[in-house]
């Protein structure tokens, strides 16, 4: 039963950085921004909150092109590699949060596990970036993206 009066009144009574979870549209960005939000995170909850919601990946360019930079705009849902998280830094997000993986890992081999886990994320994000010819993750841009017709 949350709504936005009460993420407002937590984010009043919170004295920290204050991130809002399961953005998907817009007008609910341009939302957590009046009422002072820090950074949000677009998220359709792994999908099993709403059967046929968009996959977070295709809500983000817009989102973010409405935005600009006047908040964080982290993203979660279906990343699984390196390229994952390289399409969505080129697409805009400020940050890629990573969860199957790193409970595959966890499930595996523990600790050592996520470590691996995390490790070959990496891994394929500095090959990704090779290929593309960038060196940074700030040189990461949509230029990097195949657009078909």
């Amino acid at each position: 039963t949350m709504n936005w009066k009460d993420a407002e009144n937590v984010r009043k009574k919170w004295g920290g950085t204050f991130c809002l979870k399961g953005i998907m549209s817009k007008e609910d960005a341009k939302r957590a921004i009046d009422i002072g939000a820090d950074a949000i995170m677009i998220s359709n909850h792994g999908g099993r909150q709403l059967d046929g919601a968009p996959a977070t990946v295709e809500v983000l360019p817009e989102i973010k092109d409405s935005l600009g930079n006047e908040l964080e705009v982290w993203i979660d849902g279906g990343i699984r590699s390196g390229q994952d998280v390289l399409r969505v830094l080129a697409l805009g997000a400020d940050a890629a949060m990573i969860g199957r993986p790193y409970i595959y890992g966890l499930g595996a081999l523990g600790e050592k596990g996520v470590i691996k886990a995390l490790e070959i994320i990496r891994a394929e994000l500095d090959l990704s970036m090779a290929f593309c010819g960038r060196t940074s993750v700030e040189a990461i841009d949509a230029s990097i993206l195949w657009h078909s017709m």
